[in-house]
């Protein structure tokens, strides 16, 4: 794996500012956008939450890798994994499987512990009751990527590995190659003290940093570095929702931590042009995620 530990900033982006699962059940979800196939919807337990949509290379082409997509909106129900079809769509035409995912969120019988169970259980599904319909993909080629508060638990599912028995999530039985933030809230301490979200980590975690220290220091990534894997934050300079200097703390913690980490800082780029597969933040991340599975 070709990887660099740096802070790198990208210009001319364009227009880029701008628990273990239950039985596995199938079922043909949206058609995925450009006549490309339906992804394939998997269930991990009984919630209407819990589910994903699984997306294979169209034409039955090889798979070059894995990729978990954890969709944001501050852990609230306000938005769900539509936000992540067009990337899914996207990244099966370069060769690469797709698992969207979905979990109970606040406010839709989510927060702590429930929403850190879910996404656990949904990537493990991948080697579980799902591996049929995944039709036994490589999971030592698995990378999440995620937005906003997905990009918090998409690093939080690479520090599975380092939790504590008995913890929400620990023992994972799939391991992350790698995580690619797209302006995730990486520091849960941080963000609380800052309002990030306007109370979406206290909403999440039941509490503030004070209150509920156990929780922060389980389910925040800055808390839980050494990670043993790359991570990158991709995070533009005029997003207004999620301030940039959560990825900067992330990195400088992993990296003193001994982690490699790399923030790739977009020149001009607010908060959701990482998510517009138009957009040349979007082309950033998406070569991120090659250069993971490289």
């Amino acid at each position: 794996m070709i990887f660099s530990v740096s802070r790198r900033r990208l210009v001319s982006l364009g227009s880029a500012a701008g628990g273990l699962p239950a039985a596995a059940a199938c079922a043909v979800g949206p058609r995925a956008r450009s006549g490309g196939p339906a992804p394939v919807r998997l269930t991990y337990g009984d919630h209407p939450s819990q589910f994903g949509e699984l997306m294979l290379p169209p034409g039955g082409g090889p798979v070059r890798g894995v990729v978990v997509i954890v969709h944001g909106g501050f852990w609230r129900r306000t938005y769900g994994l539509e936000l992540g079809r067009p990337l899914a769509t996207d990244l099966a035409g370069t060769g690469l499987a797709v698992w969207n995912i979905e979990y109970r969120r606040v406010g839709g019988g989510g927060g702590w512990p429930a929403t850190f169970d879910d996404v656990a259980a949904a990537v493990d599904l991948l080697a579980g009751e799902g591996q049929q319909a995944t039709a036994g993909l490589d999971l030592d080629r698995v990378v999440a990527l995620g937005h906003s508060a997905g990009g918090h638990l998409g690093a939080w599912l690479a520090v599975r590995p380092g939790l504590p028995a008995g913890a929400p999530g620990a023992g994972p039985r799939v391991r992350l190659r790698g995580v690619v933030s797209q302006a995730g809230v990486l520091d849960l301490v941080d963000a609380a003290e800052r309002g990030v979200g306007a109370g979406a980590v206290e909403d999440l975690l039941g509490g503030s940093p004070s209150a509920v220290p156990d929780r922060y220091a389980l389910g925040s990534p800055a808390a839980r570095v050494p990670m043993g894997v790359p991570v990158v934050c991709v995070h533009g300079t005029e997003d207004r929702n999620v301030p940039l200097r959560q990825s900067e703390r992330f990195v400088a913690a992993a990296r003193v931590a001994g982690d490699l980490a790399e923030l790739v800082e977009l020149p001009g780029t607010d908060h959701f042009a990482v998510i517009k597969p138009d957009t040349g933040a979007w082309t950033a991340c998406r070569d991120v995620v090659e250069r993971l599975l490289d």
